[in-house]
């Protein structure tokens, strides 16, 4: 038989203790979402700056891997040329050969040893040292011109289908750290869009400040070493307020090591593409104190940053992206060394 009795009600006790409960629970739920911070205009930068960091460094390995594609694609356009002329050359010395098999099959008396052009494989003919008693002196020379450019030809189809193969994955790698890059500047503006307008324009305005011309900036009375070095750093000069763009080379945007490259390239002086194979281009200056205006200046353990000393502790240098060429104190990067080229 079913009961009918009314179910237990919580005593007032309970009731009471549950209500507190929730209503601690409500509250600290309150204050957690209170005390969740904001985040701090500083910490923003830091943390775009940082990406940006990151994203010259993958710019310094792009800058790389594009030099490996421009040397392997001018050494696969050399072998294919190389291989096209000696396709022609073969082709003619083929075609000399056909011409006495010719005359011989008219005349009824096609010597064996010209079958051996008819075979096209004279390799395999050539071997057999019996038949080379059957060819005349200046049959068998023809015949081991054609053997012998063969082999040359077939290596030089191999060796261009090696680089080709090297080339088509140096693309790749060089897909993948564009998108590396551009990964890191997205990030950047994510991070950008979550500022106010107000906080916005201040950063801008910081920004549009250290970007002026500032060809006021005290460079102190410095002698360059050379006079490349002074050329190089006049060039450079000449760029202030030009923006930066990653992979860029100039005359009217540049990377870090694009603007060092272009600047001595105006000296007369031919620079490496990259801040890692700049490092190496002449003799290196362990200390600040010993720079001289022109000298390159490499910042960073692993060199990813490069610029031009102008004197008396200032770089001139294409910092990152959303900034220009301009004067910068040498101490706002960690530096490595200095190279006099």
């Amino acid at each position: 038989m079913a009961s009918h009795r009314r179910p237990k009600q919580p005593s007032r006790t309970r009731v009471t203790v549950l209500t507190a409960t929730a209503a601690a629970a409500v509250a600290l739920s309150s204050q957690a979402a209170q005390a969740a911070p904001k985040q701090d205009k500083k910490d923003v930068k830091a943390q775009v700056d940082k990406l940006y960091e990151q994203a010259e460094q993958a710019t310094e390995k792009y800058n790389g891997v594009k030099e490996d594609q421009n040397k392997l694609q001018k050494e696969v356009d050399r072998l294919q040329d190389k291989v096209a002329r000696g396709q022609e050359e073969l082709n003619q010395l083929r075609k000399g050969l056909g011409s006495v098999a010719s005359g011989q099959y008219r005349s009824g008396s096609i010597d064996p040893s010209v079958q051996l052009f008819l075979s096209g494989d004279p390799d395999t003919y050539l071997d057999k040292a019996s038949t080379l008693d059957q060819l005349s002196g200046h049959q068998a020379q023809e015949l081991k011109t054609i053997a012998e450019k063969q082999r040359r030809l077939a290596q030089e189809r191999a060796e261009a289908a090696g680089k080709i193969q090297d080339l088509t994955e140096t693309r790749k790698a060089l897909g993948e750290k564009k998108d590396e890059i551009k990964g890191k500047l997205a990030k950047a503006q994510e991070l950008l869009n979550t500022l106010t307008a107000k906080e916005k324009a201040a950063m801008e305005a910081a920004e549009q400040r250290a970007n002026r011309d500032n060809s006021r900036a005290d460079l102190g009375d410095d002698v360059p070493a050379s006079q490349r070095g002074a050329a190089a750093l006049q060039a450079a000069q000449s760029k202030i307020g030009s923006p930066y763009v990653w992979g860029a080379t100039g005359p009217s945007s540049f990377d870090c090591s694009g603007l060092t490259s272009w600047a001595y390239q105006q000296a007369g002086q031919s620079l490496p593409r990259t801040s890692q194979e700049q490092a190496n281009a002449g003799t290196r200056i362990a200390s600040e104190s010993q720079l001289k205006p022109g000298d390159l200046v490499l910042f960073y353990n692993d060199l990813h940053h490069i610029g031009l000393y102008a004197g008396n502790g200032t770089v001139l240098h294409a910092p990152k992206p959303g900034a220009s060429v301009r004067y910068e104190s040498i101490n706002n990067m960690p530096f490595a060394f200095g190279v006099r080229v």
